[in-house]
């Protein structure tokens, strides 16, 4: 195994709290490491570190090889791609950069990296604004890549395809797992078993250690009572007084349960294991609705110009589905989420429908309103805020917090909580998972499939369709099609 990177004292601090605090990690050549963690726990940091972008004080790294990092901000020239071999397995040979697509911009950034013969690729969130199509094609390059990966990612799908390797970040340091992530998250699995069992047992002992405080206390009571009775035999010269004198006794009895207490206090300090906070949602009778089908498309024509988006198209969705539309990009899934919203003509909708729609924007507060304030104001379910928001992440500080210092995920997870609490009996969802970090995002499943009202997202996250869907619709050719 060639060493490519050695890096000791990895220190940072921000706000007063530890985002890293490595004493010493390795990379060999052929690692292919996925790195995992809540949003906030520096991965990206971690990232810049090892690039070389950032570098704290007291830091030592050792490169033995070169590096590229893709970052999920920086833009890249595609016509500074010299590699036209590169830029045609990755599908932009003859690409305009004026013009280049969010998917299509990744991919150059891929095609860059992949161009510039490195020993090491670092990617931040590589799979953002891919479609199915062009993560499959992602996942074959990056296999075929005969250097190091690290990436950071929440595509499971994606990291199952290309890691075999996972770096768990959290509390600042890394906990290192050998497998992919399916792996790995059942290595998780385990774990959280063994804490279970040892609470339990822990529970079991502890309560028998406390029976048996209070059995060594009632016996010491009751030598208390005899105590007195001997005292007095004592004094009058009795055959007690050529006896042991009963204060041993009872100091043997104090220390017992001294003892047992400092063995119940030890127990009591192993905790249950951290899981996932379930929520039961409701929803008023004003919001029931009573149509099987409260949204419905038949023989749906649309075209932009000479473009045809649907030609026919015909879809159905039943009451209470968790209904997702795939397909590649271009292929009108955010259009049709936008038809249903403005209850656009061409589609049959219920008229007691009540739409909240997500989507995918640059959200951003100026206000110092608090993130539970937020939260409180014209919401019906006072009573689940907490357990939402606990549920992805937000922790008893956190929901004190200004929206104005939030970060991006901390917002989307904040609109989304708000939107399965607010007053509407269909969500429409587009691409809900991107920028959450896994452990929001496999929370957020179970919550969308607790929600008692319909759901349409968007979404080409294969494990979270999976996941979630109970109907599943494939955009391809002007067609809307059913595959689930």
């Amino acid at each position: 195994m060639d060493l490519l990177i050695k890096a000791n004292n990895i220190n940072i601090e921000y706000a007063g709290r530890d985002i890293l605090g490595i004493d010493g990690l390795e990379i060999y050549a052929r690692d292919r490491i996925g790195m995992v963690g809540a949003n906030g726990a520096g991965k990206s940091t971690l990232l810049r570190v090892l690039a070389g972008e950032v570098q704290p004080a007291g830091c030592k790294i050792q490169r033995l090889g070169d590096a590229v990092y893709i970052s999920q901000v920086d833009g890249v020239d595609v016509n500074a791609v010299a590699d036209f071999e590169a830029l045609s397995r990755m599908g932009l040979a003859g690409i305009d950069a004026a013009t280049m697509s969010g998917g299509e911009e990744t991919r150059a950034k891929i095609a860059h990296a992949l161009s510039a013969q490195v020993h090491a690729i670092f990617a931040d969130e590589p799979t953002s604004h891919l479609d199915r199509g062009g993560i499959g094609l992602l996942a074959g390059q990056l296999k075929a890549f005969d250097g190091a990966l690290i990436i950071v990612s929440h595509d499971r799908y994606f990291l199952d395809q290309v890691v075999d390797k996972i770096w768990e970040l959290k509390d600042s340091k890394i906990t290192e797992y050998w497998g992919n992530y399916s792996q790995y998250r059942q290595q998780k699995d385990e774990e959280t078993q063994r804490q279970q069992d040892l609470y339990e047992q822990a529970q079991l002992e502890r309560g028998r250690l406390e029976q048996s405080v209070e059995e060594v206390r009632r016996q010491a009571k009751k030598k208390d009572k005899q105590k007195g009775v001997k005292s007095k035999a004592q004094k009058e010269g009795s055959q007690w007084g050529n006896q042991k004198s009963p204060g041993s006794k009872q100091q043997r009895m104090h220390k017992t349960v001294q003892n047992l207490e400092r063995r119940a206090e030890s127990l009591a300090e192993i905790a249950p294991p951290e899981r996932v906070r379930s929520v039961n949602f409701r929803q008023s009778k004003a919001l029931e609705l009573h149509n099987k089908f409260p949204v419905v498309g038949k023989d749906i024509n649309l075209s932009f110009g000479e473009r045809v988006i649907f030609d026919r198209a015909d879809f159905t969705v039943p009451l209470g589905a968790k209904v997702a539309f795939t397909g590649a990009n271009g292929t009108g899934k955010t259009t049709l989420l936008k038809m249903i919203k403005n209850r656009h003509p061409a589609l049959t909708i219920s008229p007691k429908a009540e739409f909240g729609y997500f989507e995918q924007t640059g959200y951003k507060f100026t206000t110092d309103q608090s993130a539970m304030a937020f939260m409180e104001e014209n919401s019906d379910y006072q009573s689940e805020i907490r357990a939402v928001l606990a549920a992805v992440g937000f922790s008893a500080q956190d929901i004190k917090k200004s929206l104005q210092v939030l970060s991006g995920g901390e917002i989307i997870k904040l609109l989304l909580s708000k939107m399965l609490l607010g007053r509407y009996n269909i969500l429409l969802l587009d691409e809900p998972g991107n920028y959450l970090d896994i452990g929001s995002l496999e929370a957020l499943e179970s919550m969308l499939k607790a929600y008692v009202g319909t759901i349409i997202f968007v979404s080409h996250d294969k494990r979270f369709v999976d996941n979630v869907a109970d109907l599943v619709y494939e955009f391809t050719n002007g067609k809307i099609l059913k595959v689930k």
